[in-house]
């Protein structure tokens, strides 16, 4: 078994391998290929979470799960609150392959999903990206979402508004000017990502124009909620995995409210495989709901393990 630690992870796995891997994985589910297993997530108290996300992946030959959650206060230890790591498997002996950091491999990979999202569904001429949400991951969220569409500007908010600076560098780096705004100004924006661990609704349906294109990527567990269910009914709602989606995705509170159903709601894998049209007008409000999947850690820590195998770096324990 290759042990591969988070500090080797940056010099092997870009943020365009990362999209890469998870659009395949995308389209492996879409096709039936691969599927998820259900999640386990357990609440420790004092805001932790931890749980298991895992499934197979028959056309990549990937099997394995990721072990790890939320700890708020990491920051205070120097660490970030997502700690994570990915363990794979060989899918016909169920031997042990490789055990992986996945702190950066969970960013990349969640940044990789949004910035797919906004590719297949955003309009083609947006300009005004709107991030609500500045903690550790709005960076990789920003840094993606650039990478597919040309924007001239970013808006953003954040509960804790000292928080916002450090995301205004990103875009800095980016040469995109950068204002911080009240939530009602998000009007202005033709993507809004949201990427914030919160239990009540910021974004309203009141505060998204027509035609805007929405990557809701901070809801994983039940009792999250970054949108209000209204402003989830009002667009077509698109996801990784709909059984996700229903229940510990942003659209658990729509669904529980009775004003959409599982059957309203489609797999992106199903726009990149050309089974579904995806944005249909120009005004439609479009929503992809990133609950963050398994699979899309196995693909990424997979390219993590190849990469290290070429290069002889990582440590095999020889199991």
């Amino acid at each position: 078994m290759l042990i591969v630690p988070e500090a080797l992870i940056a010099s092997l796995v870009t943020p365009e391998d990362a999209f890469r891997a998870v659009e395949a994985c995308f389209v492996a589910m879409a096709r039936g290929e691969a599927y998820n297993f259900p999640v386990v997530r357990e609440a420790l108290g004092g805001g932790r979470q931890y749980g298991f996300k895992s499934g197979l992946d028959r056309a990549a030959g990937q099997l394995g799960v990721k072990a790890g959650g939320y700890f708020p206060g990491n920051a205070e230890k120097g660490l970030i609150n997502h700690q994570s790591s990915v363990f794979l498997f060989d899918p016909d002996t169920g031997r042990p392959v490789a055990m992986v950091g996945g702190n950066l491999l969970t960013a990349l990979r969640t940044a990789a999903a949004s910035a797919i999202a906004i590719d297949r569904l955003a309009r083609p001429e947006a300009e005004v990206l709107g991030m609500v949400g500045a903690g550790h991951q709005a960076g990789f969220q920003l840094r993606a979402a650039a990478r597919v569409r040309r924007f001239r500007r970013v808006i953003a908010w954040n509960p804790h508004p000292e928080m916002l600076p450090r995301l205004g560098a990103v875009a800095a780096e980016l040469g995109l000017p950068f204002e911080a705004v009240p939530l009602e100004r998000m009007r202005e924006a033709d993507v809004v990502i949201t990427i914030t661990s919160s239990p009540a609704a910021s974004l309203m349906a009141a505060h998204v124009s027509p035609g805007t294109h929405l990557s809701c990527m901070g809801t994983d567990t039940r009792g999250k909620q970054e949108v209000e269910p209204a402003l989830v009914s009002g667009a077509s709602v698109f996801t990784d995995e709909v059984a996700q989606s229903v229940t510990i995705g942003e659209a658990q509170h729509a669904v529980t409210a009775g004003l959409i159903d599982a059957a309203s709601i489609t797999p992106l894998g199903d726009v990149l495989i050309g089974a579904h049209a995806g944005r249909r007008s120009a005004s439609e409000i479009t929503l992809f709901d990133g609950t963050g999947v398994g699979l899309q850690d196995l693909a990424v820590a997979a390219v993590a393990v190849d990469r290290a195998r070429e290069r002889g770096l990582g440590v095999d324990v020889g199991v």
